[in-house]
C-alpha cells in the first residue's frame, strides 16, 4: 500500500517560499498568478492490507514527526 501525505502551512502562517515563487512567476510574465503557497509531499510504502489501520498509523506518524501541528496541516491519501 502507498500513502501520500500532503503537508502545507495553515492559513495565516507566513510562507516566504511561496512569496518567492509568486514573485519569480510575476517577473517571468505570469501575471495571472495572484498567490502561491508551498508545501511538501511525502510518499510512504506500507506493508499490510488493512486500510483503516494504515490510515491511523500514518496519521500518528504525521502528528509525531512528519508535520508541525502548530503551523502545518496535512492530508493523507492511501492507494
Amino acid at each position: 500500500m502507498k500513502a501520500k501525505i500532503h503537508v502545507y502551512l495553515k492559513p495565516g502562517v507566513l510562507d516566504p517560499q511561496g512569496a518567492a515563487v509568486a514573485g519569480a512567476l510575476h517577473n517571468m510574465g505570469y501575471d495571472e498568478v495572484t498567490d502561491a503557497r508551498q508545501g511538501k509531499l511525502i510518499e510512504l510504502d506500507l506493508a499490510g492490507e488493512d486500510v483503516d489501520q494504515a490510515r491511523a498509523r500514518v496519521d500518528e506518524m504525521c502528528r509525531k514527526l512528519l508535520s508541525n501541528p502548530v503551523i502545518e496541516s496535512y492530508s493523507i491519501e492511501l492507494e
